[in-house]
Parts: structure tokens; C-alpha cells; sequence
């Protein structure tokens, strides 16, 4: 058998999920409303097949996947780089303006994230970012990382990244 051969590595799992309350803001003067939805996560890894005909334990990374989605579950996700949105925390509440609208939650509902907005492909770009940042994953020979993020049926953003 040739050990020089590289693999695609597919996580799939319907586990990897979470639900989580948005709006996609589109300028200045228009957004959604508020909502929320089911999001999936799936990724695949390309690595090098190791003598043991392994590329790596991927149970480990479907449990890093795991935990990244936890994160997310359950919250009000708003964006923290968004040029639109102007975010202000006190007294146990968050205060999200967009223009003149002031919209206000309760601090342990929300979640602000280092994004511009909450879309799919933002959401996708930042669970890769998280995803290579883990130590669990640095000792593998990682050669191409994907990461998808649908927010329902047909509907993903894919980010990826690659060592070459």
C-alpha cells in the first residue's frame, strides 16, 4: 500500500448543532428581525495517512466540533465588528443600536462575537478560526481544514483554509 497517500476526512454528525437567535444586518437603515434558527455545523480535515492507516483520531476533532457548537447554543449572537451596530453593556443588560432603534437584552442571553455580522459565512470563518486555534489539533500534519455552517435545509457557507 502507498504511504504517501493523502485523505479527506468528512464530520458530518447531526450533533453538531446549535440554536441561536440572530439578525443579519444588511446596511445602515435595514435589517432583519429578529430570529433564530437551527444552525448545522460539518467540516473535513485533509491529512496524510500514516503507516497505522490512520490520518489522525478524528474522534478527537468530532469532540472539539462538539464543544465549539456548545458555545454557541442557546444564545443571542450579536457582532461585535459590525459598522452598523453600536453595542453598549451595563447593569446586567446589553444594548444593541442600530440607528435610532434601541434593542435590549439580558447579558446572559447574549453572546457577542469578534464578527462584522451574523451570517453563515461569518459564522463558518470564525468556527475555523476557533477550530485551528485548539491544541488539541496542532500536533497533527493538518493539511486542508473546511468548515460549513447552514442555517437550514440546502443552505451552507463554507470557510477553509490550507497549509500550502
Amino acid at each position: 500500500m502507498d504511504t504517501e497517500t493523502s485523505t479527506r476526512i468528512e464530520i458530518s454528525k447531526e450533533y453538531l448543532n446549535f440554536s441561536a437567535g440572530h439578525f443579519t444586518i444588511f446596511s445602515a437603515t435595514d435589517r432583519e428581525n429578529l430570529h433564530g434558527h437551527n444552525f448545522q455545523v460539518r467540516c473535513s480535515v485533509t491529512a496524510m495517512v500514516g503507516p497505522n492507516g490512520m490520518a489522525f483520531d478524528y474522534v478527537l476533532l468530532k469532540r472539539v466540533l462538539k464543544v465549539l457548537c456548545d458555545d454557541l447554543d442557546e444564545h443571542l449572537l450579536l457582532p461585535q465588528h459590525s459598522p452598523y451596530l453600536r453595542i453598549e453593556q451595563g447593569d446586567g443588560l446589553v444594548i444593541a443600536w442600530f440607528g435610532a432603534e434601541r434593542l435590549t437584552f439580558q447579558e446572559r442571553d447574549v453572546l457577542l462575537l469578534p464578527i462584522r455580522n451574523v451570517t453563515i459565512e461569518e459564522l463558518a470563518e470564525l468556527l475555523l478560526a476557533r477550530l485551528r486555534a485548539r491544541p488539541e489539533l496542532t500536533e497533527y500534519d493538518l493539511h486542508e481544514i473546511a468548515v460549513g455552517v447552514s442555517s437550514g435545509s440546502g443552505q451552507w457557507a463554507v470557510s477553509s483554509w490550507s497549509s500550502a
